[in-house]
């Protein structure tokens, strides 16, 4: 029955997967019964496409665009409406069939059980977006009518991929509701954060590709490529340095625990904790990750403590005492280095609710429910209705109740009062 279990998908990944798969089927029986097109462009972007998408194995969690040499030179394709100043033939099926045949051949030495099928659907319903939108108007010669073939046509492009960076975000955001069943408005925010950083390089050289292709034929694809490769290099190496750092702060935040202060896993369960009402609440980008980071060091004062807090619950502190453990642990984390709004949610975070920033709240309420959970107050149920009775001064209301809502979904106890 488990197995069973993990076969199942939700609604919204099931439709986006059949469509794709649907899709594929229709351009390759399209293919079949006409032939393919300018079998020399197709080959040759079919290649750029499945050489960009082995990029993905070295991606980290949480990348936006582990493959954008693939996803350039399928946005490049779908929107190519001349090859060294001859028109192009080939469709919208065809499109749709090598970005498929090219993902095919990238994942053919990956093992089964690696394959996120999530990803290449997303870019097979993309691409599909920018080639209905393009290839009918361009063949049509509407669009040459319109916008010539200088600056404007270029900026008539970008405004396509724009269109189709938006669509990739919703969808995107929609599969990861579907999974982590988090507010959907936060989880698009991330995503159309993403689109300035790595998705602008993607959609630039996409409409390079189209525009140096349609100059200069095939030759122009080696060349546009490169600075997509070196861009790819250097995300790559800050999207490290920033893992090492995330690892050397939660290395930190395990050091109250090595020392006896706090419980085993206390810290990363109030950052698990944290970081989903946080979610609920709205936050997300940046405000996540010094929520994150702020709950992972939120015990770290403990370290100047002479004698460890009983189980390190100092939730059941007098008020006085949790500011003074609060203060130095900002004063730790400020000579850490990290974000000093870090610090601040750290030093805040034992403040009456009204005076501390959401973070803060977030943080004490969610250090004060495993807290609680840990003295065995009739489990989450009894530790929720703690948390409730001290709304007054403590704990925020709306907070209390979002991690009511988080616990609920995650089926650790039933969702009760306001």
């Amino acid at each position: 029955m488990s197995r069973l279990h993990g076969l199942r998908q939700p609604p919204a990944v099931l439709a986006v997967r059949g469509a794709a798969l649907a899709l594929a089927l229709a351009g390759v029986g399209h293919t079949l019964w006409e032939g393919v097109a300018e079998p020399g462009h197709a080959l040759a972007f079919c290649l750029l496409i499945a050489v960009g998408e082995p990029a993905r194995r070295g991606s980290l969690p949480g990348e936006r665009e582990p493959a954008p040499l693939g996803a350039a030179g399928a946005l490049g394709y779908a929107l190519l409406g001349r090859s060294g100043g001859e028109p192009t033939t080939h469709g919208i099926l065809q499109v749709i069939v090598v970005v498929v045949v090219a993902q095919l051949v990238a994942a053919a030495h990956r093992p089964a059980r690696g394959l996120d099928l999530d990803r290449p659907a997303r870019r097979v319903l993309s691409v599909l977006f920018a080639a209905v939108c393009f290839q009918p108007l361009y063949n049509s010669g509407e669009v040459v009518r319109r916008f010539g073939e200088g600056p404007y046509f270029a900026l008539f492009l970008l405004l396509l991929l724009v269109l189709t960076a938006l669509c990739d975000a919703v969808l995107a955001a929609l599969l990861a509701r579907s999974r982590t069943r988090h507010p959907y408005g936060p989880l698009l925010r991330d995503e159309l954060r993403g689109l300035f950083g790595i998705g602008s390089a993607v959609c630039a050289t996409g409409a390079v590709l189209a525009l140096g292709v349609a100059a200069a034929g095939l030759w122009a694809l080696p060349v546009v490529c490169v600075p997509l490769l070196l861009t790819q290099v250097s995300f790559r190496r800050y999207a490290a340095v920033r893992a090492t750092y995330g690892q050397t702060i939660a290395s930190l935040a395990r050091s109250t625990e090595v020392a006896g202060y706090t419980p085993h896993g206390h810290a990363r369960r109030v950052a698990g904790l944290a970081t989903a009402v946080g979610r609920e609440l709205g936050l997300s980008g940046a405000q996540l990750t010094v929520l994150e980071y702020a709950a992972l060091m939120h015990d770290i004062g403990q370290l100047s403590l002479v004698e460890p807090v009983a189980d390190g619950a100092t939730a059941t502190l007098p008020a006085v005492e949790q500011r003074r453990i609060a203060l130095l642990g900002g004063a730790v984390v400020r000579q850490t280095g990290v974000d000093p709004e870090v610090a601040v949610v750290v030093e805040r975070q034992a403040d009456p609710y009204r005076e501390q920033p959401l973070s803060a709240r977030i943080v004490r309420t969610a250090n004060a429910y495993d807290d609680l959970c840990g003295e065995g107050v009739s489990g989450p149920l009894g530790a929720l209705e703690r948390l409730r009775l001290g709304t007054g001064h403590d704990h925020q209301p709306q907070v209390v109740e979002a991690l009511a809502r988080v616990l609920a979904r995650d089926g650790l106890t039933p969702v009760r009062g306001g």
